[in-house]
C-alpha cells in the first residue's frame, strides 16, 4: 500500500511563518498524529522553493538506522559534519526527547547562524514547561492533533454523503493512517478489525511506554481503569475526588493524589485534554469541576466498545478539539447558575458556544439559548447542532450546522 501524504495546510502555514526565524521549531502532539509526515511535506515544499537536498538533514531517532546517534555528542557531530557551508541548513530531528541531555546538541546547533532547526516530540516526559526550561525559551511550539474533520474529508476518496464521512470519522478514528486504510476496498466489518488493531497499537505505546515507563507507574490495571472512566465521562463536569470515589466504589482504592498524577500523565502524553471552568461575569478561572476531552473518538470506542455512545458529548468533544486547532484558549463557561459549553478566547476576542445534537424541540432550543442570553457582552454567540437548518439568528445568537462549521 503506497503511503498517502495528507495535506495539513494549517500546520504548514505555521511552519512557514517561522521559517528562517532564529527560533527552534518544536512540533508536539500525540503519537501518530502526523508530525513526521508534516515535516516531510514541509521539506517537499522547501525543495519546490529551491532548497537543495544538501541543505536538508532529516533524522528519526526511532529509526534503528540512527542507533549510533543515541547520545548528544554523536548526534551533534553527525549533523555538524554534514552542514553545507555558506548556506542555510534545515535540520529535522524526530523524537528528540529519546536522547538524554538532547538540549546540549540542540544548543550547539542553534548558535550556528546557518542552521534552521525543527524538532518533534510526543511522549509524556516532555511538557511545554520542560521544553522552556531545557531550551531557555528560545523555541516556538506548534501543537498538532490528528486529522480535523475538514482534513479527513479532503482525504476521503470514496463517494459518500457527508453524514457517512462523519460517522466513519467517529468510528474508525481521526488518526491519519486510518483514512489510508479507508481508501482500500475494505468492508465495514474488516475496517472495524483494522481500526481496533491499529488503535490498540497506539494505546499500548502511549499507556505502556510513554506513561508507565516514563512515569514509573507499575500497576497497569489501575491506570487503564482511570483512562476508561475518563473516556466515559467526556464533556461532564467532574472533580478529582469524584473520580477517586468512583474508583474506590468499584473496588479499586485510589487516593485523589494518585488520580491527579495519572491524569497529569495522560494530559502530558496528549491523549487527554482538560477544559477549566471560567466565570464569565467574574472573568476568572474556577478551580473546581473541570471537563475532560479525549484526543480521538475512535480511541474512545476502542476503550469503551460500542456502549456509551453518548452522541451529544461526542459532538462536544469534536467541537472542543476543533476550537483548539483554530488557536483558541478554550474554557467551559459559568454564568451565575447557568453553564455555557465553551468560552473560546482568541486573537480577535472571545466567542461563546453551545453544542447540541438538535434544537428542533422548543424546550431544547429554549434551554440552549438561555445560557447564552445570560451573557450580556457583545461577543459572538453560537449554537452548533446536527440540524440541517443553518444561519438562523435567535436575537443575534447564530445557529449553525456543525458539519458546515467544521468544514468552514
Amino acid at each position: 500500500m503506497k503511503k498517502m501524504n495528507i495535506d495539513r495546510p494549517v500546520y504548514l502555514k505555521k511552519l512557514f511563518s517561522f521559517k528562517d526565524k532564529h527560533l527552534i521549531k518544536i512540533v508536539t502532539g500525540v503519537r501518530r498524529c502526523g508530525k513526521s509526515t508534516l515535516l516531510e511535506l514541509y521539506r517537499e515544499e522547501l525543495a519546490k522553493q529551491g532548497v537543495s537536498p544538501i541543505q536538508m538533514q532529516s533524522i528519526n531517532l526511532e529509526d534503528p538506522f540512527y542507533r549510533d546517534l543515541m547520545d548528544w555528542p554523536s548526534l551533534y557531530d553527525y549533523i555538524n559534519a554534514r552542514l553545507a557551508p555558506d548556506k542555510i541548513n534545515y535540520i529535522f530531528i524526530d523524537e528528540i526527547q529519546n536522547i538524554k541531555d538532547f538540549q546540549k546538541a540542540v544548543d550547539g546547533l542553534f548558535i550556528k547562524k546557518n542552521v534552521d532547526l525543527y524538532l518533534t516530540g510526543s511522549n509524556s516526559r516532555m511538557q511545554s514547561g520542560e521544553w522552556a526550561t531545557l531550551l531557555s525559551g528560545r523555541f516556538i511550539e506548534i501543537h498538532m492533533f490528528p486529522l480535523s474533520f475538514k482534513e479527513y474529508v479532503s482525504a476521503y476518496r470514496k463517494p459518500a454523503a457527508l453524514d457517512k464521512k462523519y460517522a466513519d470519522y467517529l468510528t474508525y478514528s481521526s488518526f491519519p493512517q486510518m483514512i489510508q486504510f479507508m481508501q482500500e476496498d475494505t468492508d465495514a466489518s474488516e475496517m472495524k478489525v483494522i481500526s481496533r488493531h491499529y488503535l490498540e497499537g497506539i494505546y499500548n505505546t502511549i499507556v505502556l511506554k510513554d506513561v508507565m515507563e516514563n512515569r514509573k507507574i507499575r500497576e497497569t490495571g489501575r491506570l487503564e481503569k482511570v483512562i476508561q472512566f475518563m473516556a466515559s465521562v467526556i464533556g461532564s463536569e467532574i472533580s478529582i475526588k469524584k473520580i477517586s470515589d468512583t474508583m474506590t466504589s468499584d473496588g479499586i482504592k485510589m487516593l485523589p493524589l494518585t488520580v491527579e498524577s495519572y491524569l497529569d500523565a495522560f494530559r502530558s502524553s496528549n491523549i487527554l485534554y482538560r477544559a477549566d471552568r471560567f466565570d464569565v461575569k467574574g472573568r476568572k478561572i474556577l478551580k473546581t469541576l473541570n471537563k475532560y476531552y479525549l484526543v480521538d473518538m475512535g480511541l474512545r470506542r476502542f476503550l469503551l466498545g460500542d456502549r456509551n455512545e453518548d452522541s451529544g458529548h461526542v459532538l462536544e468533544n469534536i467541537v472542543y478539539l476543533e476550537l483548539l486547532r483554530r488557536g483558541y484558549k478554550v474554557y467551559t463557561g459559568k454564568v451565575a447558575e447557568k453553564e455555557v459549553d465553551f468560552v473560546a478566547e482568541g486573537a480577535n476576542g472571545t466567542e461563546y458556544y453551545q453544542v447540541a445534537e438538535s434544537v428542533r424541540g422548543e424546550e431544547t432550543l429554549k434551554r440552549e439559548l438561555h445560557s447564552l442570553k445570560a451573557i450580556h457582552d457583545h461577543n459572538p454567540k453560537f449554537i452548533l447542532t446536527r440540524d440541517y437548518e443553518s444561519g438562523i439568528s435567535h436575537s443575534g445568537i447564530k445557529q449553525l450546522n456543525v458539519l458546515e462549521w467544521l468544514l468552514s
